[in-house]
């Protein structure tokens, strides 16, 4: 079976951004605003079966977050952004499940909303690079997760049957995606995060990766 992660907030820890967003609008809080705002310009254009990339998202809502908190936006504050976007570190659990599930016979890799640029340093910077075979980016379909085009994109590539395949993730909007595609589903339920209320129930799910993959590993 093909295991595909994401990798914001899945695989990587993005609390690591709240010393940036507490000196640039006073609040560490305003780090979950500025994700939940990306994803819902992200969703909203994928809907619309439109394509902007991620970062240049990330840009735009920082600037409508920083602004409700009294603050300005410079260059050099996006630039500190995407530097620290781009060397978050693992969650602790992580690298280690990773290697449960290769030693098991998964095959490992991830797509993330991120360009390819981004996904790659993300990955060896955190250190898990050398345990995922690819590193798949939705820019090479043009459309956002939860478009079913990205998740068939690395079936493709991968040569394998949605069936055949599990999609790791913590966030809800993800899991329906890759279950509307075919894929089974493993939620990573991290702060007590639940599944989409109207969507499918993910094929497996616990609280951290390391709960999630005993249970992928003991699907039948």
């Amino acid at each position: 079976m093909l295991c595909v992660f994401d990798v914001n907030e899945t695989l990587l820890d993005l609390a690591a951004l709240d010393g940036f967003f507490t000196r640039l609008t006073g609040t560490a809080a305003a780090r979950i605003e500025w994700f939940d705002l990306m994803i819902h310009n992200a969703l909203t254009l994928t809907a619309a079966r439109q394509y902007r990339p991620f970062g240049e998202i990330g840009g735009a809502c920082l600037e409508a977050v920083a602004g409700r908190h009294g603050a300005d936006v410079t260059p050099d504050d996006k630039r500190e952004l995407a530097e620290g976007l781009g060397s978050l570190p693992a969650h602790p659990e992580a690298a280690r499940a990773i290697e449960r599930l290769r030693d098991a016979g998964f095959g490992v890799v991830t797509l993330t909303n991120s360009v390819a640029e981004v996904a790659e340093s993300q990955l060896r910077n955190s250190g898990l690079r050398p345990l995922v075979s690819t590193a798949y980016s939705v820019d090479s379909v043009r459309l956002l997760k939860p478009a079913p085009e990205s998740y068939r994109y690395v079936l493709e590539r991968e040569g394998v049957e949605a069936a055949d395949a599990v999609l790791i993730a913590a966030h809800d909007w993800d899991i329906a995606g890759a279950a509307a595609a075919g894929l089974k589903t493993a939620f990573v339920s991290r702060d007590g995060r639940v599944p989409l209320s109207a969507a499918a129930a993910p094929t497996v799910s616990g609280g951290d990766l390391a709960e999630v993959v005993t249970r992928i590993i003991g699907l039948p």
